[in-house]
């Protein structure tokens, strides 16, 4: 009986240590960083048009050749990010599809979440692509409000540009994240609903 229960203490304590090493594995792969060029060309892009409007009086007198740099810059970025990044690194796209009747058709698609994780998403991605898709368009439009109010309108036309290209992204994404209207109404639903049920378990436990 004694070596039977020892037996068994001991499978118990394998079992435990298996899964604490599965829960470490799956630890480790959501904090990896899985397409490492994908994170780069997410950032390097959109980086590059800020510090090219930061820097263009010093790095060159051309206003064109300043211009044309970032509006290349904002527009390899907008592709990159609509096309390959959003896809690759959250499982998220957005496109317009043009039905045959001519009828504009705007489409926001979400990958489901896999049973088995093999195509969920990183941790470390999900942060490197929300972070970089949120304070750029933020700096955009700190830089119209500066160009606006020191009066330099030659590059409104450029701010304007930034404004528009990182925050149409940014709406993409955030409509695929979050869904139609609907969803957005019953998440907010739920949430005042959960914090009602606090307070009331608070005033009722006091």
């Amino acid at each position: 009986m004694k070596t039977e229960m020892l037996d068994s203490n001991d499978a118990t304590e394998d079992v435990s240590l298996f899964d604490t090493e599965d829960e470490t594995r799956r630890k480790s792969k959501k904090s990896k960083i899985r397409h490492p060029l994908a994170c780069f060309f997410h950032l390097f892009f959109r980086v590059s048009a800020i510090l090219v409007y930061l820097l263009c009086e010093i790095l060159s007198s051309s206003f064109i050749a300043c211009m044309v740099t970032i509006i290349l810059l904002l527009s390899c970025d907008f592709w990159t990010v609509k096309n390959i990044t959003g896809r690759l690194l959250v499982g998220l796209r957005w496109w317009n599809q043009v039905d045959d009747d001519g009828r504009s058709h705007w489409i926001f698609e979400a990958r489901k979440p896999s049973t088995q994780g093999k195509t969920a998403s990183s941790d470390s991605e999900s942060r490197i692509f929300w972070l970089g898709l949120v304070i750029c368009p933020l700096i955009w439009v700190i830089f119209f409000f500066s160009a606006l109010f020191s009066f330099k309108l030659k590059w409104l036309a450029v701010v304007i540009m930034g404004v528009v290209l990182q925050c149409a992204n940014l709406y993409g994404y955030v409509k695929c994240k979050v869904g139609n209207k609907s969803n957005l109404k019953s998440m907010a639903t739920n949430y005042f609903g959960r914090q009602f049920f606090r307070q009331a378990a608070r005033e009722e436990g006091s």
